[in-house]
């Protein structure tokens, strides 16, 4: 017989021990399962990521930033080039506590917590064990307080890096253009396809233009760094290169003396300077400018707000961006044309009381200046002479002669954003607004106003065309290269176009415009004692004059805009341009500026003593109240 002990003590005691063996084993098998999993995860599928991390935690590979090409003027000074800065710099693999980290930074440095993180961000997608640039030309006292801090700032580098450095500061600001860090957009593209994020790129002007010869080629070091990052042994290293240094047509004499004049007439705008038989650009000038250097160490956001929300706007190349009424210049376009389609002859006189009626509406001249012909039309800029010329011909032919000097037309010159500017047509007219061109509409056409709106480079390309006998020059600003051996000249660009002009056509205009600057002309203040300068003026409304008094005449955006043109000297032109001066009120004011810009560029090819500001002290406005229905000298 059997107890109840051995029933249930002996058989009862085997299946408690036979069930926490099975869960033993099948514990045993999963322990092994979750390993094998691990090991394969670790050996196979991430094995590329792991094995990257091991190296870096002993050794890593740290790029070498490529000095960019200095850049020369045409008498070899040297205007941008680039010094050294310290920078503080994240290693975002030897981080645990990034936001503690930048916190602390923060800090220790003075720079905002979230100017950092922003950094931060922007490289987010960056390898963490690429280093980030937090603080650009860093100050003495902020790299000894991360040096001070380096146990609890692990991941923090300084660096020494080749920083942008524009000599001029501001001079000549949108001809050099600006760089800074290849944004995500870029990096997108196939022009940067080759190039990592982080890296310094030209933004505008000729860092922009010619970025992909100034930028160099990076080299890389590598080293053997301990626990907490710190460079122990260096075991290989490739030097960077370079980039090529650039020499520009650009004379920093007349670049200086053209801005240093706006700056004694006391306002802004834009001037273009070359070389007529070439295209070479002299000088550029774009006013209100900025200084790039902001941009080389990294702008901050309130800094870059800042100067896009200036209603001065500061940013804009006003010579090639800027599109305005041109005023009376326009008539030397108006002379062209009217000589070539045989509309009149040089010797077609009007004659001016004051004005005229054209097309039921009484017209006003500046002036009462009797019976005129051509060339003293172009002297005393009549405007009843222009309105005739205006009444005889059509808005094609305008049109026609018009963007054949360059006017309306893109220069090509080598600098990014250029505009076109508008030279209105019968084809225009009817794509933009769906009507039919009206001859009335002819007559301020004339004398430059209506829907003519012209770039300052634009006049200019066509004062040289004119100057140098019809010869449609490409305005371009590189002159030669150097890759190591010496400068190279560059090819120069071919011109745009050949105009045929009539020889009497181009002697009508060439005495005109000498009569402007050297017959008491309305151009009589860019004249310099032996030398043949041809010019002219022209003030374009920016508002009526009815308009201008409801308003009080109070706001600086209300004031007519001044313009010159000039080349010299007559014959043999070598020097040419345009000066516009943004609500300066006086086109006789921007005639100042082109003489003591030629006064420069001769007494520098004499050898002679430059000439010295200030200039003359000139009226502020105006003397002769126009009437409202007045057009532009």
């Amino acid at each position: 017989m059997t107890s109840d002990f051995e029933t249930n003590g002996i058989g009862g005691g085997r299946d408690s021990f036979t069930l926490p063996m099975t869960l033993l084993r099948f514990s045993v098998v999963l322990i092994f399962v979750a390993l094998g999993t691990r090991f394969w995860l670790l050996q196979v599928a991430q094995h590329e990521k792991y094995r990257e991390l091991a190296e870096n935690n002993h050794q890593r590979t740290i790029a070498l930033d490529a000095p960019r090409g200095v850049v020369v003027d045409r008498d070899g000074r040297p205007l941008v080039e680039n010094r050294y800065s310290l920078n503080v710099s994240l290693v975002r693999e030897k981080v645990e506590d990034l936001e503690g980290t930048l916190e602390l930074l923060a800090e220790v440095s003075g720079v905002p917590a979230s100017t950092l993180t922003s950094v931060v961000e922007r490289h987010r997608r960056d390898p963490v064990y690429s280093p980030i640039v937090l603080i650009r030309d860093a100050s003495l006292s902020q790299v000894a307080a991360v040096a001070a801090h380096e146990l609890e700032l692990p991941g923090l580098l300084i660096q020494q890096l080749p920083t942008r450095h524009y000599r001029t500061e501001d001079v000549a600001a949108h001809l050099f253009g600006y760089v800074g860090e290849v944004s995500d957009e870029q990096l997108a593209t196939a022009e940067f396809e080759a190039v990592r994020s982080g890296t310094v790129v030209g933004q505008s002007g000729i860092e922009q233009i010619y970025n992909e010869l100034l930028m160099g080629r990076d080299g890389a070091r590598q080293v053997v760094v301990d626990s907490i990052g710190r460079e122990i042994d260096t075991v290989g290293e490739q030097m960077p290169v370079e980039g090529r240094q650039l020499q520009l047509t650009l004379d920093y004499d007349l670049q200086e003396a053209a801005e240093n004049a706006f700056a004694v007439g006391g306002f802004n705008g834009a001037a273009v300077v070359l070389d007529p038989r070439t295209g070479e650009i002299l000088a550029l000038v774009s006013l209100p400018a900025y200084d790039p250097n902001a941009f080389a160490l990294g702008i901050d956001q309130d800094s870059w707000n800042a100067l896009n929300q200036d209603t001065l706007r500061p940013l804009n190349n006003r010579a090639l961006q800027g599109r305005y009424s041109p005023g009376s210049i326009f008539k030397i376009a108006m002379t062209v044309a009217a000589l070539e389609e045989g509309v009149v002859t040089p010797d077609f006189t009007v004659t001016c009381r004051g004005g005229g009626m054209f097309y039921g509406q009484f017209r006003q001249c500046l002036g009462t200046h009797g019976t005129v012909d051509m060339r003293e039309a172009l002297e005393k800029s009549c405007n009843t002479y222009f309105y005739t010329l205006g009444e005889l011909m059509e808005i094609d032919q305008i049109h026609k002669w018009a963007t054949a000097l360059g006017l309306g037309e893109l220069s090509g010159i080598d600098l990014p954003h250029e505009v076109q500017g508008l030279i209105p047509s019968t084809a225009w007219k009817e794509e933009r607004r769906g009507e039919p061109w009206y001859p009335g509409e002819t007559i301020s056409v004339a004398i430059g106003q209506g829907p003519v709106d012209l770039t300052p480079l634009s006049l200019a390309v066509m004062m040289a065309t004119v100057a140098n006998g019809g010869t449609r020059v490409t305005p371009h600003l590189l002159k030669a290269v150097n890759e190591g051996d010496g400068f190279v000249p560059v090819p120069r660009p071919v011109p745009r176009s050949q105009v045929t002009l009539d020889p009497t056509t181009l002697a009508a205009v060439t005495d005109g415009l000498w009569r402007v600057v050297n017959n008491g002309g309305t151009g009589r203040r860019a004249r310099i004692d032996g030398r043949d300068v041809l010019g002219k003026t022209g003030t374009a409304q920016v508002i009526s004059l009815q308009g201008r008094v409801a308003a009080g005449d109070t706001e600086r955006d209300l004031r007519d805009h001044g313009w010159f043109v000039f080349a010299a000297p007559a014959g043999a032109p070598e020097i040419a341009g345009v000066v516009f001066g943004e609500h300066n009120e006086s086109s006789g004011l921007s005639a100042e500026v082109a003489r003591h810009v030629m006064e420069t560029y001769f007494a520098k090819k004499d050898g002679s003593p430059r000439p010295v500001l200030p200039l003359p002290p000139l009226p502020a406005t105006p003397q002769v109240v126009l009437p409202v229905t007045a057009a532009n000298q």
